[in-house]
């Protein structure tokens, strides 16, 4: 008797797993949907696994050594930090992510915190309900034509960004030293070193990955570089900003306002100071989302765990040395 392929899903929030069960089914794999909540539960669920699904479990090195015949783990979405990605390759098991389901929606999120932020819409909403009319409570406010948007990180959705924020007549810099200056002049952006980016910026938006080089990379001497009437916007990852230095350049005035999609602790804790302060605007990780980029997550996703169940090498393999120990 031939044992069934087994795929397990360690952990969601989806409604539907709907593409994902369609799938696998294709190829006749079982299915097997969890809710892991501790290391143990998770080295239960996965040590006969051919492959996982992971959202937001935190896949170590110790549940990896425990996989008997894991071929994949693929990640919903693009952050791997979730994944110890040596000890997958160490093991010989692919991972994968998934680049590319809600670049516009991100870009379009940036953007809509960019003007909350500048037009300061949830202190006068707020305001408005509270019975008080007077657009005098939003001095001084500034346009934002001609001024100057600071990007660090000039990948897929920094540009998409970039090509944004020109239709509101800003002038765009970029720093990203992977980026040559083909691709800066075909999106109509300035590359430039991180120094002047930052002391140029009316506008900073981020867009990096967290590394060992990017952890707090906005902190309390950056933010003295800022101009004092600028705004940061993060919709990439809360561990690049000090939260700490960013309450005190806000308390005091250093820096006008900021847009976070992300924090450094998710969820955000209630005890955060940064909630305190009427010159920030925070939404719950949520710039990825449409109900047309979940779709295309989840579709995306499954696609993957077949291909590998195939034989086949994922179409975004986040740890290529593996192909070496297969």
């Amino acid at each position: 008797m031939t044992i069934p392929l087994r795929v397990v899903i360690t952990d969601y929030e989806y409604e539907t797993l709907t593409w994902e069960e369609e799938a696998l089914a294709q190829i006749g794999a079982e299915f097997i949907k969890c809710q892991c909540q501790t290391e143990q539960e998770l080295i239960e669920a996965t040590c006969e696994a051919d492959a996982i699904l992971v959202q937001y479990a935190n896949i170590t090195r110790n549940v990896i050594a425990q996989m008997k015949k894991c071929r994949a783990i693929v990640r919903y979405g693009v952050g791997l930090d979730c994944i110890d990605l040596n000890a997958a390759t160490d093991h010989g098991i692919m991972v994968a992510n998934i680049p590319d389901y809600g670049l516009e929606d991100i870009a379009d999120h940036a953007i809509a915190l960019m003007l909350t932020v500048a037009r300061k819409i949830v202190q006068l909403n707020q305001a408005v309900h509270e019975g008080v009319w007077d657009y005098k409570l939003a001095k001084p406010l500034y346009r934002l034509r001609g001024k100057t948007m600071g990007l660090i990180g000039f990948g897929r959705i920094a540009r998409m960004v970039a090509d944004k924020a020109k239709v509101f007549g800003m002038d765009i810099l970029a720093h990203d030293p992977y980026v040559d200056q083909k691709t800066a002049d075909l999106h109509q952006v300035k590359l430039a070193d991180l120094e002047t980016v930052l002391r140029s910026a009316d506008v900073l938006s981020l867009h990096v990955p967290v590394t060992e080089q990017t952890i707090h990379l906005i902190n309390e001497d950056i933010l003295a570089k800022i101009k004092r009437n600028s705004l940061l916007i993060n919709t990439a990852r809360g561990a690049l900003v000090d939260e700490a230095a960013l309450f005190s350049a806000l308390k005091v005035g250093r820096i006008a306002g900021a847009g976070l999609d992300v924090s450094e602790r998710e969820p955000i804790a209630p005890d955060n100071k940064l909630l305190t302060l009427p010159n920030v605007v925070i939404t719950p990780h949520s710039a990825w989302y449409t109900e047309e980029a979940q779709a295309s997550l989840q579709q995306q996703a499954a696609q993957e765990i077949v291909r590998v169940l195939l034989g086949e090498t994922p179409l975004n393999l986040a740890n290529p040395a593996v192909l070496t120990k297969i």
